[in-house]
Order: C-alpha cells, then structure tokens, then sequence
C-alpha cells in the first residue's frame, strides 16, 4: 500500500513539471501524502530532454499523439484510462519506451508497485537514458519508502538532466528522515532554480520533521 504521506507532494510534483516538458524526446514526474497538492494544468506538453528523436513515418507521429492522451490523462489522475492507451501503443510499437514510463508510473499509484516498476524497468532497458524513466524510478521507489533506492535513482536522474524536481525529491525525503542539513542543500539547489518555489516548501508536509529548525526557517522565509 502507498504510505499516506506521500501522496499530495508527488501529485503537485508531477503537474508543475508538465510545465516544462516537451512532445518527442528521446530522454524525457511520491508518494501519497494525500490531501493538500492540487493539480497543475497544462499536461500537453512532455519532459524536456537534451536530445531528441526525429518522428519518423506517420505511425511514430501517431503513437507520440496517443502517448500524450494516456500523458493528459495521468496528470488528470486517470490512471486506468491512461494505462489502457499506453497498452494499445505499446501493443502496436512495443519499443516505445515512453509508454511504458508512463504506464508503470500509473501503476504505482494503483498501488501496483511490482509491475509498476516492471514497466519503468523495460522503458529504460529500451532507452537506459531516458530521464523520465530515471525519474519515475526514483518517484516509484519514493511512493513506497524505498528512501535508499530512490535517492540512487533520482541520482541517476540527475546525471541526464538537471531536473529542479529530483533535488527537490531528494530533500523531501531527507526532510522526513530529520536530515536538516541535507535537506537544506537540495533545497538551495531546488530553490536557485526557481524560486517560486518556496510556497510549496512551506506547505509541504514532508518537511515538518525539520520545519523548526532555525536553518530551515531561515530558507524559507
């Protein structure tokens, strides 16, 4: 089962990141803390990458349309419909690896974490570079306390793209164990970033171990 806690960052997490995402690349968004995360718009647009892949013929052209349905309807917590879409891409190219990402992560927030990562696991066997992959892994571990695991992974993330939201992974987990100086350091680098970024830092739960800390009062004032 998903632990409780981790639900409502993750959701935020993975809707303020389509923001930034882009349709078509070849490397391309915790947990259940359930209540207070509300959803970003705009989910038509896919993980920014480094690289990208050409589109090649109009059947690639149309798996990256259908890919970015089953990707809206994820961000819309639809994860049965999504997964549905997902296995109809998957069933017509099964080499496109976005489609697993996006299937295994949806999985996990059914609480189906063996074949959510089982899928997670084949998208980056096909593109072992792929930082939504990476991501995914590390979010995967993350939504069910896998801390080891999933900072390796968001680790891993970080060596394909400079992702705000793996550092800011990093410190919500530090933040739960009460690592404040850790905590504080991924946080730094999150917030440089943007900056904006700061409101959700003083509302999320997952630093309430470390909230009265005077370092951490003074980052977020």
């Amino acid at each position: 089962m998903i632990k409780c806690f981790a639900k409502n960052k993750f959701f935020f997490i993975l809707m303020t990141s389509c923001l930034i995402f882009h349709i078509g690349c070849s490397k391309q968004p915790k947990k259940t803390n359930s209540n207070n995360k509300s959803v970003v718009s705009n989910p038509t647009s896919v993980y920014k990458a480094k690289n990208t892949t050409d589109i090649k013929g109009n059947d690639e052209a149309t798996f990256e349309k259908e890919y970015v349905k089953a990707y809206t309807l994820f961000f819309q917590h639809k994860f049965e419909e999504s997964i549905k879409i997902c296995d109809e891409i998957i069933k017509k190219d099964s080499k496109f690896y976005k489609a697993y990402t996006t299937k295994g992560i949806s999985l996990c927030f059914l609480n189906d974490f063996e074949n959510g990562l089982k899928n997670i696991n084949k998208s980056l066997e096909i593109n072992p570079d792929f930082p939504y992959g990476r991501f995914n892994k590390a979010l995967a571990y993350e939504l069910y306390g896998y801390y080891d695991e999933s900072l390796k992974w968001y680790d891993k993330a970080l060596e394909v793209e400079n992702y705000i939201w793996s550092y800011y992974g990093k410190a919500s987990i530090y933040g739960r164990l009460g690592d404040v100086d850790n905590t504080i350091k991924y946080l730094k680098i999150a917030l440089s970033m943007d900056s904006t970024i700061k409101d959700t830092i003083k509302s999320e739960r997952d630093f309430d171990p470390v909230r009265n800390d005077p370092k951490f009062k003074n980052l977020v004032e």
